[in-house]
């Protein structure tokens, strides 16, 4: 999913609109994940001053 996606705002008007929304949003929730495989390593980084270096700043 895009991450603009989640900015957006939803404007729900009559009741067909929000019966349809909450059937996708079930429908979504039935469908399975997809299993990522990375090909290198992940590594997690919470140190400010890493953050910084590997960007330049």
């Amino acid at each position: 999913m895009a991450t603009k996606s989640f900015l957006k705002d939803i404007v729900i008007k009559d009741k067909k609109t929000a019966k349809n929304f909450v059937l996708a949003l079930e429908n979504a929730e039935k469908k399975g994940r997809k299993k990522i495989n990375f090909k290198s390593g992940v590594k997690t980084i919470d140190d400010k001053e890493t953050i910084k270096r590997m960007f330049g700043v």
